[in-house]
């Protein structure tokens, strides 16, 4: 059966999660019923990562397995038409290899945090990302995420239910820059590592706010990380400002 990589942009609101549930709205179930519009024997797809509720996404991936020939333009389109109305876009599909799989294949995967400063509520940008009425101070929060790169214990960074076999992972990057806006400032954090943690992104952000905001010094984060508990984290920030924002493959499967 040929193999199809597929790359997906997705608005987070409207559902539980990426994974396929019981009784709740997916991202994957929304594709999977696509695909059987095209196939009804398609036994499901395989997502490179599993967003939480309310979490977006601008790139994430995922493989599936086809009895047709697909061409690979007429798939997406396709796809996009069944889609329709849930907020999903097949950005890309693409024709693969057999042995390529969307989650163990990544050797890399990129997210951004966006929040916004500003005292007026944002009206186009609502859901899209998380406000604040004051502004950050980007520096201290850059000296206090420098802490956090490299191999670390990140049990203070990590959810209570996460289901990972351990909490020691290898952070490559956290980078957060300042961008003007005519009304407010938005700053955005990007993150990069191998793999993450149940809740890891968002209690970065939350915790490096505080240092932002003034109420934590720099090193009071690599206190925190070196404390390996949970109740040393500082607040774990809303869904809705994160963003799956790239997977990377040692060999890109869309070029």
């Amino acid at each position: 059966m040929p193999r199809y990589a597929l790359k997906i942009e997705y608005h987070g609101k409207p559902f539980a999660g990426w994974q396929k549930q019981r009784d709740v709205p997916s991202v994957q179930q929304a594709i999977e019923e696509a695909l059987q519009k095209l196939e009804p024997d398609c036994a499901g797809i395989q997502g490179a990562g599993r967003t939480d509720a309310g979490v977006h996404a601008y790139a994430q991936v995922a493989h599936v397995d086809l009895q047709g020939d697909w061409q690979e333009f007429r798939l997406s389109e396709a796809l996009n038409y069944h889609l329709k109305p849930n907020p999903v876009a097949i950005l890309q599909a693409a024709r693969v290899g057999d042995d390529f799989h969307a989650r163990f294949d990544a050797i890399q995967r990129d997210y951004t945090y966006r929040l916004l400063s500003r005292r007026a509520p944002a009206t186009h940008e609502a859901g899209l990302l998380w406000q604040i009425n004051h502004a950050l101070d980007v520096a201290a929060m850059q000296e206090a995420a420098n802490h956090l790169i490299g191999k670390h214990d990140f049990t203070t960074f990590r959810s209570t239910i996460c289901q990972a076999q351990s909490p020691i992972k290898t952070l490559d990057a956290l980078n957060i820059t300042e961008h003007a806006r005519p009304y407010g400032t938005e700053y955005r954090f990007t993150i990069r590592a191998r793999s993450f943690l149940h809740n890891q992104v968002r209690s970065f952000v939350g915790t490096l706010g505080r240092v932002g905001s003034g109420r934590w010094d720099p090193v009071n984060v690599k206190q925190a990380l070196e404390a390996a508990n949970r109740a040393a984290c500082g607040p774990v920030c809303p869904a809705h400002g994160l963003y799956l924002a790239k997977v990377t493959y040692a060999h890109d499967p869309f070029l």
